[in-house]
Protein backbone atom coordinates (compact mmCIF):
# COMPACT_ATOMS: atom_id res chain seq x y z
CA UNK A 1 0.00 0.00 0.00
CA UNK A 2 1.24 3.64 -1.00
CA UNK A 3 -0.29 6.22 2.02
CA UNK A 4 -0.18 9.82 0.50
CA UNK A 5 -1.06 12.67 2.95
CA UNK A 6 0.72 16.14 3.24
CA UNK A 7 0.32 15.69 7.66
CA UNK A 8 2.98 13.05 9.10
CA UNK A 9 1.11 12.73 12.04
CA UNK A 10 -1.53 11.26 10.07
CA UNK A 11 0.15 9.06 8.31
CA UNK A 12 1.72 7.60 11.56
CA UNK A 13 -1.59 6.87 13.05
CA UNK A 14 -2.81 4.89 9.81
CA UNK A 15 0.88 3.25 9.62
CA UNK A 16 -0.16 2.14 13.16
CA UNK A 17 -3.09 1.22 12.23
CA UNK A 18 -1.87 -1.13 9.10
CA UNK A 19 0.55 -3.11 11.60
CA UNK A 20 -1.88 -3.83 14.41
CA UNK A 21 -4.34 -5.36 12.23
CA UNK A 22 -4.84 -8.96 12.56
CA UNK A 23 -3.66 -8.79 9.26
CA UNK A 24 -0.54 -6.61 9.12
CA UNK A 25 -0.67 -4.22 6.07
CA UNK A 26 2.63 -3.06 4.52
CA UNK A 27 3.28 0.28 3.88
CA UNK A 28 5.87 0.14 0.61
CA UNK A 29 5.62 3.98 0.43
CA UNK A 30 4.73 7.10 2.01
CA UNK A 31 4.61 11.20 1.65
CA UNK A 32 2.76 14.71 0.57
CA UNK A 33 2.90 14.22 -2.79
CA UNK A 34 1.61 11.54 -5.68
CA UNK A 35 4.48 11.15 -6.84
CA UNK A 36 5.70 8.55 -3.64
CA UNK A 37 2.97 6.10 -5.41
CA UNK A 38 4.82 6.56 -8.96
CA UNK A 39 8.46 5.85 -8.52
CA UNK A 40 10.70 4.04 -6.37
CA UNK A 41 8.80 1.05 -3.74
CA UNK A 42 5.97 2.95 -4.44
CA UNK A 43 5.07 1.55 -8.26
CA UNK A 44 4.45 -1.69 -7.05
CA UNK A 45 1.58 -0.52 -4.54
CA UNK A 46 -1.38 -1.88 -5.94
CA UNK A 47 -3.45 -0.12 -3.04
CA UNK A 48 -3.25 3.84 -2.64
CA UNK A 49 -4.75 5.68 0.02
CA UNK A 50 -4.60 9.57 -0.75
CA UNK A 51 -5.64 12.74 1.01
CA UNK A 52 -7.91 14.33 -1.27
CA UNK A 53 -6.94 18.03 -0.08
CA UNK A 54 -3.40 17.82 -0.23
CA UNK A 55 -2.44 21.30 -1.61
CA UNK A 56 -5.52 23.44 0.85
CA UNK A 57 -8.91 23.69 -0.50
CA UNK A 58 -8.76 22.46 -3.74
CA UNK A 59 -9.70 18.53 -4.60
CA UNK A 60 -6.71 16.53 -5.88
CA UNK A 61 -9.61 15.12 -8.56
CA UNK A 62 -6.74 15.11 -11.21
CA UNK A 63 -4.08 13.25 -9.34
CA UNK A 64 -7.37 10.43 -8.35
CA UNK A 65 -7.28 10.44 -12.04
CA UNK A 66 -3.74 9.85 -12.86
CA UNK A 67 -3.40 7.34 -10.54
CA UNK A 68 -6.82 5.31 -11.62
CA UNK A 69 -5.20 5.55 -15.05
CA UNK A 70 -2.02 3.39 -13.58
CA UNK A 71 -4.25 0.88 -12.31
CA UNK A 72 -4.07 1.70 -8.85
CA UNK A 73 -6.96 0.62 -6.34
CA UNK A 74 -7.21 4.45 -4.88
CA UNK A 75 -9.11 4.72 -1.75
CA UNK A 76 -9.69 8.47 -0.91
CA UNK A 77 -9.15 9.51 3.18
CA UNK A 78 -9.97 13.05 3.60
CA UNK A 79 -11.84 15.40 6.38
CA UNK A 80 -14.17 16.26 4.21
CA UNK A 81 -17.84 14.73 4.37
CA UNK A 82 -18.49 16.39 0.79
CA UNK A 83 -21.36 14.50 -1.16
CA UNK A 84 -20.43 16.30 -4.56
CA UNK A 85 -16.49 15.20 -3.86
CA UNK A 86 -17.26 11.25 -2.63
CA UNK A 87 -19.55 11.12 -6.00
CA UNK A 88 -16.96 12.83 -8.20
CA UNK A 89 -14.41 10.50 -6.54
CA UNK A 90 -16.51 7.34 -7.59
CA UNK A 91 -16.92 8.39 -11.08
CA UNK A 92 -13.16 8.97 -11.67
CA UNK A 93 -12.61 5.52 -10.43
CA UNK A 94 -12.04 5.60 -7.31
CA UNK A 95 -12.07 2.40 -5.60
CA UNK A 96 -14.15 4.09 -2.44
CA UNK A 97 -14.55 7.20 -0.67
CA UNK A 98 -14.00 7.30 3.40
CA UNK A 99 -14.00 10.71 5.62
CA UNK A 100 -11.11 10.21 8.45
CA UNK A 101 -14.24 10.43 11.22
CA UNK A 102 -15.00 7.13 10.08
CA UNK A 103 -12.02 6.12 11.36
CA UNK A 104 -9.33 3.21 11.84
CA UNK A 105 -12.03 0.63 11.35
CA UNK A 106 -13.59 1.42 8.44
CA UNK A 107 -10.15 2.25 6.92
CA UNK A 108 -8.20 -0.78 7.83
CA UNK A 109 -11.41 -2.80 6.06
CA UNK A 110 -11.37 -0.63 3.32
CA UNK A 111 -7.33 -1.31 2.37
CA UNK A 112 -7.90 -5.34 2.80
CA UNK A 113 -11.23 -5.35 0.46
CA UNK A 114 -9.42 -3.14 -2.35
CA UNK A 115 -6.43 -5.52 -2.20
CA UNK A 116 -8.74 -8.36 -2.55
CA UNK A 117 -10.94 -6.87 -5.45
CA UNK A 118 -14.24 -6.82 -2.87
CA UNK A 119 -16.22 -3.40 -3.16
CA UNK A 120 -16.30 -1.49 0.16
CA UNK A 121 -19.28 1.01 1.06
CA UNK A 122 -18.37 3.15 4.15
CA UNK A 123 -21.16 4.60 5.89
CA UNK A 124 -20.56 8.18 4.55
CA UNK A 125 -20.54 7.09 1.19
CA UNK A 126 -23.31 5.00 1.56
CA UNK A 127 -25.84 7.89 2.29
CA UNK A 128 -23.87 10.10 -0.82
CA UNK A 129 -25.29 6.77 -3.09
CA UNK A 130 -28.38 7.18 -1.48
CA UNK A 131 -29.43 10.79 -1.84
CA UNK A 132 -27.80 10.86 -5.44
CA UNK A 133 -30.20 12.18 -8.19
CA UNK A 134 -28.04 12.89 -10.89
CA UNK A 135 -29.26 11.55 -14.68
CA UNK A 136 -27.40 9.71 -16.89
CA UNK A 137 -28.37 6.17 -15.87
CA UNK A 138 -28.01 3.69 -19.00
CA UNK A 139 -30.52 1.29 -20.32
CA UNK A 140 -29.60 -2.14 -19.20
CA UNK A 141 -31.44 -5.15 -20.53
CA UNK A 142 -33.00 -7.53 -18.24
CA UNK A 143 -30.07 -10.13 -19.01
CA UNK A 144 -27.19 -7.69 -18.31
CA UNK A 145 -28.76 -6.86 -14.84
CA UNK A 146 -29.09 -10.55 -13.87
CA UNK A 147 -25.14 -11.21 -14.90
CA UNK A 148 -24.40 -7.95 -12.90
CA UNK A 149 -26.56 -8.53 -9.89
CA UNK A 150 -25.10 -12.05 -9.57
CA UNK A 151 -21.57 -10.84 -10.03
CA UNK A 152 -21.95 -9.13 -7.17
CA UNK A 153 -22.93 -12.02 -4.70
CA UNK A 154 -20.39 -14.25 -5.85
CA UNK A 155 -16.70 -14.41 -5.28
CA UNK A 156 -15.72 -15.00 -9.28
CA UNK A 157 -16.94 -15.39 -12.75
CA UNK A 158 -16.36 -18.76 -12.95
CA UNK A 159 -19.34 -18.54 -9.91
CA UNK A 160 -21.84 -16.65 -12.09
CA UNK A 161 -21.41 -18.68 -14.56
CA UNK A 162 -21.90 -21.92 -13.20
CA UNK A 163 -25.41 -20.07 -11.72
CA UNK A 164 -26.64 -18.87 -14.59
CA UNK A 165 -26.01 -21.73 -16.87
CA UNK A 166 -23.45 -19.62 -19.54
CA UNK A 167 -19.79 -19.94 -19.73
CA UNK A 168 -17.59 -17.43 -18.19
CA UNK A 169 -17.10 -16.08 -21.79
CA UNK A 170 -20.34 -14.98 -21.74
CA UNK A 171 -20.45 -13.02 -18.38
CA UNK A 172 -17.61 -10.96 -19.59
CA UNK A 173 -19.36 -10.34 -22.84
CA UNK A 174 -21.97 -9.11 -20.62
CA UNK A 175 -19.62 -7.24 -17.95
CA UNK A 176 -18.02 -5.63 -20.93
CA UNK A 177 -21.47 -4.26 -22.22
CA UNK A 178 -22.51 -2.71 -18.82
CA UNK A 179 -19.46 -1.10 -18.70
CA UNK A 180 -19.70 0.28 -22.18
CA UNK A 181 -23.05 1.84 -21.05
CA UNK A 182 -22.31 3.25 -18.67
CA UNK A 183 -19.44 4.84 -19.99
CA UNK A 184 -21.37 6.14 -22.93
CA UNK A 185 -23.89 7.66 -20.15
CA UNK A 186 -20.07 9.82 -19.06
CA UNK A 187 -20.39 7.61 -15.79
CA UNK A 188 -17.41 5.47 -16.23
CA UNK A 189 -17.53 1.97 -14.01
CA UNK A 190 -13.86 0.42 -14.90
CA UNK A 191 -13.61 -1.83 -11.44
CA UNK A 192 -16.10 -3.93 -9.82
CA UNK A 193 -16.62 -1.45 -6.83
CA UNK A 194 -17.65 1.29 -9.40
CA UNK A 195 -20.24 -1.31 -11.12
CA UNK A 196 -21.59 -1.92 -7.29
CA UNK A 197 -21.52 2.05 -6.78
CA UNK A 198 -23.90 2.45 -10.08
CA UNK A 199 -26.18 -0.28 -9.13
CA UNK A 200 -26.95 1.49 -6.01
CA UNK A 201 -26.69 4.79 -7.28
CA UNK A 202 -29.59 3.60 -9.98
CA UNK A 203 -31.96 1.74 -7.37
CA UNK A 204 -30.80 -2.10 -9.00
CA UNK A 205 -29.50 -3.45 -5.95
CA UNK A 206 -30.02 -2.02 -2.31
CA UNK A 207 -26.58 -2.36 0.54
CA UNK A 208 -28.76 -4.47 2.43
CA UNK A 209 -28.46 -6.71 -0.33
CA UNK A 210 -24.64 -6.72 -1.05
Amino acid sequence: MALIDDHPVVRAGIRGWCAASPRPIRVLAEGAEVAVALAGPGRSAQVVVLDLYLTGETPAFADVSRLVAKDRRVIVYTMRDSQEAALTCMDLGAYTYLTKAEGERHLVAAIHAAADGRPYTPPGLAGAFGSDRRPGRPPLTPREVEVLLEWFQCESKAMVAESLGISVSTVNTYLDRVRIRYANAGRPANTKANLVARAVQDGLISLDEL
